[in-house]
């Protein structure tokens, strides 16, 4: 069983910064593309953020220029940096895989975007 942790968010006011994490168990991350994902209240869950395993980015339009999405697959680790915080980033923030089929979905980490 693959488990997947995240964590880093917090509230944060509009036009700041936060940086996620994922620790995620085995070296999953060296040969899957893997993304960020999140979930507003009442919303669907949806893709932010994603990386192949050769390291190539691909990022929604409503966050791309603001966020970066990278991997250290030594720690088997997958990271966001989010810059220039909106209150419409408010969600919970999730890691798995971007591939045909998820790993079990971890607790997420909430990340409030509010003056």
């Amino acid at each position: 069983q693959v488990q997947l942790v995240e964590s880093g968010g917090g509230l944060v006011q509009p036009g700041g910064s936060l940086r996620l994490s994922c620790a995620a168990s085995g070296s999953i991350l060296s040969t899957d593309a893997m993304g960020w994902y999140r979930q507003a209240p009442g919303k669907e869950r949806g893709l932010v953020a994603s990386i192949t395993s050769t390291g190539t980015t691909d990022y929604a339009d409503s966050v791309r220029g603001r966020f970066t999405i990278s991997r250290d697959n030594a720690k088997n680790t997958l990271y966001l940096q989010m810059n220039s915080l909106k209150p419409e980033d408010t969600a919970v923030y999730y890691c798995n895989t971007h591939l045909p089929i998820f790993f079990s979905w971890g607790q997420g980490t909430q990340v409030t975007v509010s003056s």
